[in-house]
């Protein structure tokens, strides 16, 4: 071998042994937890697994990268639909030629049937109750599958966006895997499972057979850094591109200050509501429940759990949902407040019982609330337990005030139903998460479950809205957004505003420079 081939044999190796030379392709993205739970989407329901399910499967329509909304969703492994006029009968034509990872063929109509079925299935899904409106999934061709409904729903798009169960899987892929498909997921993605080192990354690689084209990244390696503060020196450091950051004002207030970094607030936010258990005296007095009311002060709220990562509400569904509408929130006058309580008989000041969880976060915010509570003379008495305790205690309907924070998908629909609807009622056979006891709104929620017309849909979830502050069957305190952070040689291909995944999606489009 000549000289100058020597010599430039050992440039090469030097190049690509150097520190850095792989990364241009690789995005290491750090996440908040010791482990994986599950990568089967049907199953997925932690934070950890939700943002990687997203970058391997696919719906028949997704929500557009970066955005929450169900009024802009896109065509997925779906190029087209129609729905009959009573928005029971839904036709989709899937896209030609989508292929799945690895060996397992291309996409047909019996895929996404077998999908959709095992989605409602509750031995095989975490989300089968989401999916009991279905009658019938058919496949009519190999590229046409229907669904007819029982009634109509607020959004049948909705149940087959790439979100929870309306993720698509390979037939071929679960039959032949088993239980071990769980941990070794195929679908039909911009990034195909690669490796998985229990309680310290996962691998992923380009789908380079990907039907929107090719992933511009190589690969990605989502790394499991439980602590806060090993999590955020690897970000500082530079071994992380992208990070799960905390929902702390602080934290986004120093990662703001860092060179090169760009820090994202996200929605959808989770509410913050107290509930007030209309079933148990005092809080059957309206008045009383108005004093509670008129004594929370949200500014305050949100000024203590920092400006940076917490916004006043609007109503008692979330920002942003389809249908939330700004209702008639109560304003902070203490004054008021007392003059309430005097009418109702309590002028010398009145005790209410929590049942609060020790998690400091959640602690802290109904300390607030106490504190607010007791200069319109509202003795607030908080029993603190564990957290397993307090979910239990608050379902056996033990709580006169409950303090809980929620995100659920975004449409009013789920959280009237869940949180104020009178079959949700905790301590009943169909009970959910109404802690309240509130009935006031049961006549829209039920109306517009089944209203075709989107307008009409929206001006009951509205009324219903209003009835629920009117009555005061809760009461917002304000919305604790998602805190993500990336570095700023990373682009991600579209606007980052929303995280319906809880963490932003890597598309074929991510590039890092």
């Amino acid at each position: 071998m000549s000289k100058s081939l020597i010599a430039a044999a050992a440039l090469l190796l030097l190049a690509s042994t150097a520190p850095g030379a792989y990364a241009q392709g690789t995005l290491n993205v750090g996440m908040a937890a010791a482990d994986v739970g599950q990568l089967d989407p049907h199953r997925a329901t932690t934070t950890q697994d939700k943002p990687v399910v997203s970058w391997i499967f696919n719906g028949l329509v997704r929500f557009k990268p970066g955005s929450a909304s169900l009024e802009t969703l896109e065509p997925d492994l779906a190029e087209k639909w129609e729905a009959s006029p009573d928005k029971l009968t839904w036709t989709f034509t899937l896209r030609k030629g989508v292929k799945f990872h690895g060996d397992y063929g291309e996409l047909t109509a019996d895929d996404v049937v077998f999908s959709l079925k095992r989605a409602a299935d509750t031995k095989t899904s975490s989300f089968a109750a989401d999916y009991a409106a279905i009658d019938t999934i058919e496949a009519v061709d190999p590229l046409t599958v229907r669904i007819k409904l029982k009634q109509a729903i607020p959004s049948l798009l909705g149940l087959v966006t790439n979100y929870h169960g309306g993720n698509i899987v390979s037939k071929k892929a679960v039959e032949a895997l088993g239980a071990d498909f769980r941990l070794k997921p195929i679908g039909t993605g911009p990034f195909v499972f690669q490796e998985y080192k229990p309680n310290e990354s996962l691998t992923l690689v380009a789908n380079k057979s990907y039907f929107r084209g090719a992933p511009k990244l190589d690969k990605i390696v989502y790394r499991f850094i439980p602590a806060d503060s090993a999590r955020d020196l690897a970000f500082a450091s530079g071994e992380l591109d992208v990070v799960y950051g905390r929902q702390d004002q602080k934290w986004a207030e120093r990662f703001k200050k860092e060179k090169d970094v760009v820090v994202d607030v996200l929605r959808p936010a989770e509410l913050s509501v107290i509930h007030l258990n209309m079933a148990m005296k005092p809080l059957d007095d309206k008045r009383v429940r108005q004093a509670i009311a008129y004594a929370i002060n949200r500014p305050q709220m949100v000024q203590f759990k920092g400006e940076l990562t917490a916004e006043p509400p609007v109503s008692v569904v979330p920002n942003g949902y389809l249908g939330t509408t700004k209702a008639p929130l109560y304003p902070h006058d203490v004054a008021k407040a007392k003059a309430l309580l005097k009418e109702a008989g309590f002028e010398k000041g009145l005790q209410v019982k929590s049942v609060q969880t020790s998690l400091p976060t959640m602690l802290n915010s109904m300390q607030i609330v106490q504190s607010q509570l007791k200069q319109a003379g509202i003795d607030l008495q908080l029993e603190v337990v564990d957290h397993q305790t307090y979910h239990a205690n608050i379902r056996k309907d033990l709580s006169g005030v409950t303090y809980y924070s929620a995100a659920r998908f975004p449409v009013a629909d789920v959280y009237l139903t869940q949180f104020f609807s009178s079959k949700s009622i905790v301590g009943t056979p169909t009970a959910v998460t109404n802690f309240s006891h509130c009935a006031v709104a049961d006549k829209e929620i039920e109306a517009a479950r089944s209203e075709p017309d989107l307008a009409k849909q929206k001006e009951l979830w509205a009324t219903a809205q209003t009835k629920i502050v009117e009555e005061v069957c809760a009461v917002p305190l304000f919305e604790q957004l998602q805190i993500w952070a990336h570095k700023t040689n990373v682009d991600f291909g579209y606007d980052l505003k929303d995280a319906i995944h809880l963490g932003p999606v890597i598309t074929e489009a991510t590039t890092k420079k």
